[in-house]
């Protein structure tokens, strides 16, 4: 397909109002389709067609739900989803073309936002996504972590984020009640179990879904897993670029990296 015809297909794509309003969500959370029906106020039959309509164009993707195998969770592709807005602009003509934004952000002024990852242990998913969003945000954000069972720090954690520059090896595992009465601006689940269970926080912070699988519930080898927590850092390294362009563009900016 050339890339004029890729383009009008992508437009065709996503210029149904509808499948606009359920990207629209995913672009905020992982959803399952019961949800994505309340969101967008139409019937889950016609919710199914355009969620399968937007997997058949590589746009979204599923996953099983961790905590109920029969359930699914529907999730963006930024990334391609990007991609794609840009060849199409720069198929109708080169000089519309995006170019994408500088590396490093403009400095943001007042409070800095505040972030709290959760899932179930607080060992692997939601420690790695506290290390990497103070790194890439140069630590202008204030991130944190807890689990509504909290084990021991998984050691292949430690090895994956080792491996990026970031030493997280002293630190330690918390209960999600330890910020019962702490202010975020985002909560951000990584464990299908805890969204069911995620208790309110004061000043109603908005309410973010990363449906992502325990990568040491692969297997009892630490060698063996060791493969699943590098998917899994990569994962949510890609979705925390995204969230501090999210946090950029509605805190009035910070300095990432």
């Amino acid at each position: 397909m050339n890339s004029t015809a890729e383009a009008h297909q992508f437009l065709k794509v996503i210029g149904d109002p509808h499948r606009w309003s359920i990207l629209s969500e995913l672009a905020l959370s992982d959803r399952r389709v019961g949800e994505l029906r309340d969101l967008v106020d139409r019937p889950q039959n016609l919710v199914s067609y355009h969620l399968r309509e937007l997997r058949q164009a590589g746009l979204v993707s599923s996953r099983r739900s961790s905590l109920d195998g029969r359930d699914t969770y529907y999730r963006l592709d930024l990334d391609r989803c990007g991609k794609l807005f840009t060849d199409s602009a720069a198929a109708l003509h080169p000089a519309l073309r995006l170019v994408p934004g500088a590396e490093t952000l403009p400095q943001r002024r007042g409070r800095a936002p505040k972030v709290l990852f959760l899932c179930t242990g607080n060992s692997a998913r939601s420690q790695m996504a506290e290390a990497l969003l103070g790194n890439r945000s140069n630590h202008a954000v204030e991130a944190g972590s807890a689990g509504s069972h909290p084990n021991a720090l998984h050691p292949n954690a430690v090895r994956v984020m080792t491996e990026r520059g970031i030493d997280i090896s002293g630190n330690r595992t918390k209960h999600l009640s330890r910020y019962a009465r702490t202010r975020f601006d985002y909560v951000v689940t990584l464990c299908d179990k805890v969204s069911e269970v995620c208790p309110e926080f004061p000043g109603e912070p908005a309410r973010i879904h990363w449906s992502m699988p325990d990568p040491s519930a692969v297997g009892p080898n630490d060698e063996e897993t060791y493969s699943a927590f590098e998917r899994t850092a990569e994962e949510v390294n890609v979705r925390i670029d995204h969230l501090i362009a999210r946090l950029f563009a509605s805190q009035g900016g910070i300095n990432a990296r």
